[in-house]
């Protein structure tokens, strides 16, 4: 049955006019501006970014860009095709006016907008110590500048470099290290690398992997202080067993905070967690309302999933990214009869230390693993992951071929532990826990507070935060 031509009409009229402003120029950004002009949007379209690069790829800034194969100016995103877009790049985003659908940039210029899209991402989490984070030879690696820096610093060949932090991204630093011949330490708060996002079973694996590759892993410790020369260039490094070390880099490789500080005042529900949205890519304000115009995509996007009790996650891979981004890109431009729902299905990889790692899912939503294919002694296995008697995540280790397999499982909510796949069946294939670290540690939360009695002036704000010491 044919649309009405005057809904037909409307259609039409809401999909191709207006003003989109997009806030944040890096992968969400640029495929959402993409998928817009797809979706026949032939209105204002402007991009803003804080940094002077074009769109560029990050994952290969921690594998090739640091080995030296590719230089870090040459990961450009592609273009998938032309946009027509007023880019504003070099400049950030200071602030969010929504009585006037404004957004206010550093520069002082106001950028009005009909609908908006949040896709500002993450940094990388600064050294704790504002003095010490002054010192040379001290790195984070986020961007393609912190990239080239690093690879400068690695290719002068330094006597020993300290890593702080053994997620993924510092693994695969120190994996690069190795491949360069440099020695390298860990330093790592947790039992084991990859804890956070694995567990400790596999974090044990991780770590014997860099014990084997000649990393000096410190597991268990926190890097104290920083301790510099006369000429303000890091030396030495503190660690809490009372140990000191001897260095010229050091790595700091301490996570990532989602970019919500130009949203301050704006009343969205956004905080450390990043900007909580619906399953449409629709932002949330401060009382849980959802908006019409102010859309999430990327990194700092925080969604119910269906998959995982509709627990808000905010997902931070590339594929997740992608796919936020077409999808917020859709829900922008159709009626709401017309909308859709992103609803992905993780997957997320990593190189190092001649490991190929490929992961589906969710795996730290589980509280099990159990090995159901290859060779932990080998480095060739699979292992899943569940909760409550269901599959809810899968981790391979130089077996990716099997990763559809199990992702195909954990769509269907099927059994925990999943029926084994005829052969190919390891020694230990018992369930156990996968310790992963208890998730109740205290956070920098900011503390929302109701106000108002009736139901007519019921509402939230935020506490203001008390003034630092």
């Amino acid at each position: 049955m044919s649309a009405h031509p005057l809904v037909a009409d409307l259609v039409r009229t809401f999909k191709a006019q207006g003003r989109i402003v997009i806030v944040g120029a890096s992968l969400a950004g640029l495929r959402a501006a993409e998928a817009l002009r797809d979706e026949g949007f032939t209105g204002s379209l402007t991009l803003i970014g804080d940094e002077v690069h074009e769109p560029y790829d990050r994952p290969p800034l921690s594998k090739q860009v640091l080995k030296g194969w590719v230089p870090a100016g040459n990961t450009k995103l592609p273009r998938m095709r032309a946009i027509d877009a007023d880019w504003r790049l070099g400049v950030a985003a200071t602030g969010l006016d929504r009585d006037n659908r404004e957004v206010l940039l550093a520069n002082g210029e106001k950028v009005p907008y009909d609908r908006l899209l949040i896709a500002t991402g993450v940094r990388s989490r600064a050294w704790f110590n504002p003095e010490e984070a002054t010192l040379k030879g001290l790195y984070t690696l986020r961007t393609c500048d912190d990239a080239a820096e690093l690879q400068a610093a690695l290719k002068a060949k330094p006597n020993r470099v300290l890593i702080v932090g053994a997620g993924f991204i510092g693994s695969e630093m120190a994996s690069v290290c190795r491949d360069l011949g440099l020695d390298v330490t860990v330093a790592e708060r947790s039992s084991a690398p990859l804890v956070g996002p694995l567990g400790g079973v596999i974090g044990d694996i991780a770590a014997k992997m860099q014990r084997d590759a000649g990393v000096d892993l410190r597991t268990g410790v926190a890097v104290e202080a920083l301790i510099g020369d006369d000429d303000g260039h890091v030396r030495q490094a503190q660690l809490s067993d009372g140990s000191l070390l001897d260095v010229d880099v050091v790595v700091a490789s301490l996570g990532s905070v989602r970019n919500i500080e130009w949203l301050e005042g704006a009343e969205l529900a956004a905080g450390f967690w990043g900007v909580a949205c619906d399953a449409g890519c629709r932002a949330f304000d401060i009382n849980g309302v959802v908006t019409d115009n102010i859309f999430v995509a990327g990194d700092i996007a925080r969604a119910p999933h269906v998959l995982y009790e509709y627990e808000f996650m905010a997902i931070e891979h590339v594929d997740a990214a992608v796919l936020g981004a077409q999808t917020a890109a859709h829900n922008m431009v159709n009626l709401e009869t017309g909308r859709r729902p992103h609803l992905p299905l993780p997957q997320f990889w990593s190189g190092q230390f001649g490991v190929n790692i490929k992961g589906v899912g969710v795996c730290s939503f589980g509280d099990e693993i159990v090995f159901t294919q290859g060779s932990v002694e080998d480095l060739r296995f699979a292992a899943a992951f569940g909760k409550n008697g269901r599959i809810v995540g899968a981790i391979t280790f130089n077996h990716g071929k099997w990763l559809d397999y199990y992702a195909a499982m954990i769509e269907r909510s099927a059994p925990f532990p999943p029926p084994p796949p005829g052969y190919d069946v390891p020694a230990d294939a018992e369930p156990k826990s996968a310790r992963f670290p208890d998730p109740r540690e205290p956070t920098g939360i900011p503390d929302v507070v109701l106000t108002g009695h009736d139901p007519t002036s019921r509402g939230a704000e935020f506490r203001p935060k008390s003034p630092k010491k």
